[in-house]
């Protein structure tokens, strides 16, 4: 089983993955960006969509929302809260490599570092051809992640993240001459420590904007955070716009 297979990770480890303060500031990047100021009643679709983290705000913004995730238990969580917040989303269980629904959304998003996931770099491609082909004509992808320029800031020590009832140590290691990182995860709680691990690719934003152009996005643009800032020496993230062509 791979590692984004695993429940026991997105589950056990939610306390960090889908914390409130991660939901506020997912809250605040969807109303105040002008990244994601999309036409009223857009179609969108949040790839991995995990609970609803970005999901709900979306769908509270007024946008006609779907999100796609590979575990039917964190839609189910996402369905919950979708219900407290009073909004409608579409949420289907899919794999991201193989979910496709040609030209049914405006816009498709992949947020918090939800790419790369997948050891054969030919499937990560897919997961892009995927979002083209649901693109309408004119539709944009945007897909946000720690890229290689902006992750050597962050490797390091091992970081603590305090959780209710305890805490969670990150360590961070860079693997194949930076081409992966894997993070490792131990969550302590009383005498009890629960351990997990992800792999990841990492991409420069050459590389990313390469991928982009190879399944035939246009306009490809840069960003170091949702306030669009330049991606420069400054940029926090590293986020990659790209358009289908009008008469695809």
């Amino acid at each position: 089983m791979d590692w984004y297979e695993d429940l026991n990770l997105w589950s056990g480890f939610s306390a960090v993955l889908f914390s409130p303060e991660r939901e506020r500031r997912a809250a605040e990047v969807v109303t105040t960006s002008p990244l994601l100021a999309f036409p009223a009643g857009s179609r969108v679709l949040d790839q991995c969509c995990g609970v609803g983290v970005y999901t709900v705000p979306l769908a509270a913004q007024g946008y006609r929302t779907t999100g796609v995730d590979l575990h039917s238990e964190l839609l189910e969580r996402a369905a919950v809260v979708c219900a407290d917040a009073k909004v409608e989303a579409a949420l289907v269980q899919a794999d991201a490599r193989e979910y496709v629904a040609p030209g049914a959304f405006d816009v498709v998003l992949n947020m918090y570092t939800s790419f790369g996931y997948f050891e054969d770099p030919e499937e990560n491609l897919q997961v892009l051809r995927n979002a083209y082909e649901s693109l309408a004509p004119d539709g944009q992808l945007i897909v946000d992640l720690l890229s290689k320029e902006t992750y050597a800031s962050w490797v390091g020590p091992p970081k603590i993240v305090d959780i209710p009832g305890g805490m969670v140590v990150m360590r961070d290691t860079i693997l194949d001459d930076w081409t992966r990182y894997r993070t490792d995860w131990t969550m302590v709680r009383g005498n009890t420590a629960e351990h997990s691990s992800l792999t990841c690719y990492v991409y420069s934003a050459r590389e990313l904007r390469d991928m982009f152009q190879q399944v035939g996005f246009e306009e490809v643009e840069c960003f170091g955070d949702w306030d669009g800032r330049p991606y420069d020496g400054g940029a926090t993230r590293l986020i990659m716009r790209g358009k289908k062509a009008r008469t695809a």
